[in-house]
């Protein structure tokens, strides 16, 4: 193998793994994104969800988990944080009434592991700004007033 597609295969593995890597705010105490991924696909989370890294999660029942770290909210009520999102897969209708996300009937463990696995969706390209911080003119789509990031 000649040494420029060495450093190509290098660079992107490096990439990869830049991508698996949460900021702080979003990192499940306890929670391991590797059995995360095991748990969502033994789980079914695919029977609903577009979930990246996930074999067979490609269904739109549900809202595509795609760069779920981004997001702003956990079931269109709670703040994203670490302890939103468990407490959401926990017990989908405790957070949102009316729900159709049904339990899937994780344990605590199951639920910290899922999450940490979701929070690698999209990490790698958070804005360097923190949380709570407006986003400046042009940065949070075609809106011209000021937005406010979530906060953690």
């Amino acid at each position: 193998m000649r040494p420029a597609n060495l450093a190509c295969i290098a660079l992107l593995l490096m990439v990869a793994a830049c991508d698996a890597e949460e900021p702080a705010a979003l990192r499940v105490a306890g929670g391991d994104a590797r059995r995360g991924q095991a748990v969502i696909l033994a789980a079914g989370c695919g029977a609903c969800h577009v979930i990246p890294g996930v074999r067979g999660a490609v269904a739109w029942v549900g809202p595509p988990l795609t760069e779920w770290a981004r997001r702003g909210y956990v079931g269109g009520r709670l703040p994203n944080a670490p302890e939103n999102l468990v407490a959401w897969l926990l017990d989908p209708a405790a957070i949102s009434p009316g729900t159709a996300m049904p339990s899937a009937g994780l344990t605590q463990a199951q639920a910290r592991d899922a999450a940490a696995y979701l929070y690698t969706l999209g990490a790698a390209r958070l804005p360097p700004v923190p949380a709570g911080m407006p986003l400046v003119p042009g940065e949070g789509g075609p809106r011209p007033e000021p937005r406010m990031r979530p906060r953690a």
